[in-house]
């Protein structure tokens, strides 16, 4: 009986103990304590459910008619603003997690989707003061001693951390990151309380098997924190594209910097998705597009180190006095290392979508991992194109409205079998389908998704990785090698044959020439290039 009551008075000490010490880590915020964080989640969770029950399943609903599809969406979009209310309370982690949720328009509700996005670009910031904390903490001196000036409205605000521009005392006008105080310290019990919110929805949603989601944030999450690891993959993306005197990677302050602050060269610019910014600075598209679809290509199917966040916010475009276009990659937290085999794999994967080859489609999809009869739904899921518009081939039939509409439309049907193909897929896959559906975003309001150049510098990148992993083969000889030099080069002088005279037939020579004005990729030269054995 004693014992029972000193292990009782125990493990209160101990609790208040950890209570106290995490309130004085977190200067005595009681947002920070993870009992409080965990029972205001409850709390929404409950709320939500409680509302799709009051305010939906009251009554039995004939679910083709047109009441119940607007009593749906309106409970829909009440239970998405609670969820939202939640997250901006929480923020951090759970900010994180609802920007994830803000780009699966293909598995959730519309409405969850729409109500989310707003997290991309107008996440809660905190007080300047809170910011200038971390930095005495991490740089062990006052910010007064490090900046001339440092202004108060950030640039912008992310889940993780906000960025304020400021002027050293050098005179060198930089961009400061600097991590919301609480996240790290957060982040464990937030990514807790996430697994039983995900829980409780699927309950609600049994179709929406989203538990791959919390996995994929409790691995990236600790790389995310870690400002030193954004650092060297600023430093290691803009070594592997020096190349490319249009892309531009902000250089890092490394004397001024920790895991908590980055320090970073100020590139100014406008958003990639800011139509009027472009108009208004003469900025042509379709060099946009075609300089984003290269990079972004060569990352995937080359070089295998690929930034998995090019949400608008991280890519800005700007017009140089030599009237070139240039683009500006920002925020390098989240990286995907994809292995030899994987890019292999999903090139081959993409020659078969290219090529209309179902029988390849269907072997190299069960290489990335998806079974049986599902390969058709996870190409369209690669694509973004209805099956239909694969059959016909993609190369071939433009994009379209009614295109758009039908895979809206068709979502709702297939919702079950998509979370199969994501529960089933390669892991590697998850960040790419994600930078997939972002790229092709940013396409779609450039109004440049149906240029030729996306699929023609696609199809080359993806050429060359499957013959780079064919020549690594231990067993090949030097003829063999040379004999796959030789292919490379005729398959690639094909498709840049192929790739003009659809450019002809579909868009007329003045237009094709326009669209293939980006980098390395004007018409005529595209041919000579291969030829002479370059990178086009």
């Amino acid at each position: 009986m004693l014992l029972r009551r000193v292990l009782g008075y125990g493990v209160l000490g101990a609790g208040l103990v950890s209570t106290g010490l995490s309130l004085h880590t977190n200067d005595y915020d009681p947002n920070s304590l993870g009992i409080v964080r965990l029972s205001r989640s409850a709390a929404a969770v409950v709320d939500v459910a409680l509302t799709y029950k009051r305010e939906l399943y009251y009554r039995d609903w004939d679910k083709e008619t047109p009441e119940y599809k607007a009593e749906k969406s309106r409970v829909h979009k009440m239970a998405a603003e609670k969820l939202l209310k939640l997250i901006c309370t929480n923020k951090g982690v759970y900010i994180k997690v609802g920007q994830h949720i803000g780009a699966l328009e293909y598995l959730l509700p519309k409405e969850f989707v729409q109500t989310m996005k707003v997290l991309h670009s107008d996440a809660p910031q905190n007080p300047i003061e809170d910011l200038y904390k971390v930095i005495r903490q991490d740089l062990k001196c006052n910010p007064e001693d490090i900046f001339d000036d440092f202004e108060r409205e950030p640039l912008g605000t992310a889940s993780l951390a906000q960025v304020h521009k400021a002027r050293l005392k050098t005179g060198e006008i930089v961009a400061v990151k600097v991590q919301h105080p609480y996240v790290k310290g957060n982040s464990r019990v937030d990514m807790k309380t996430m697994e039983l919110a995900v829980s409780v929805l699927a309950r609600i949603f049994p179709d929406f098997k989203i538990h791959w989601l919390v996995e994929e944030s409790k691995k990236n999450l600790p790389v995310e924190l870690d400002f030193i690891n954004e650092g060297r993959n600023a430093e290691k993306v803009a070594k592997q594209f020096e190349k490319y005197s249009w892309l531009r990677v902000p250089k890092i302050y490394w004397q001024l910097s920790s895991s908590r602050v980055l320090v970073m060269e100020y590139l100014e610019g406008g958003h990639v998705t800011d139509l009027s910014y472009i108009k208004r600075n003469k900025i042509d598209a379709f060099a946009v597009a075609n300089r984003i679809g290269q990079l972004y290509s060569e990352m995937i199917f080359s070089t295998g180190f690929v930034h998995s966040d090019p949400h608008p916010g991280n890519i800005l475009v700007r017009r140089t006095p030599q009237h070139s276009v240039e683009i500006i990659l920002l925020d390098h937290g989240l990286y995907a290392n994809l292995t030899d085999k994987f890019r292999y794999d999903y090139s081959k994967l993409w020659l078969s979508i290219l090529n209309v080859d179902r029988k390849a489609m269907r072997l190299h999809s069960e290489q990335l991992g998806i079974k049986g009869d599902l390969y058709g739904l996870f190409a369209c899921m690669v694509t973004g194109r209805p099956w239909e518009t694969v059959m016909q081939g993609i190369t071939k039939i433009k994009y379209s409205k009614e295109e758009k509409n039908t895979l809206q439309s068709n979502t709702s049907l297939v919702l079950p079998h998509i979370s199969d193909v994501l529960e089933q897929v390669d892991r590697q896959m998850l960040l790419i389908l994600k930078t997939n559906d972002l790229i092709r975003g940013i396409e779609s309001t450039l109004r440049t998704q149906n240029r030729m150049t996306a699929f023609w510098v696609m199809s080359k990148c993806c050429v060359q990785s499957s013959y780079a992993e064919q020549r690594t083969q231990p067993a090949n000889t030097r003829s063999r090698v040379l004999w796959l030099r030789l292919r490379e080069r005729w398959e690639l002088l094909k498709l840049n044959c192929y790739y003009l005279y659809l450019g002809l037939i579909n868009f007329g020579f003045l237009e094709a020439l326009k669209q293939g004005q980006g980098p390395h990729l004007r018409l005529p030269l595209a041919l000579h290039g291969t030829l002479q054995g370059d990178k086009v």
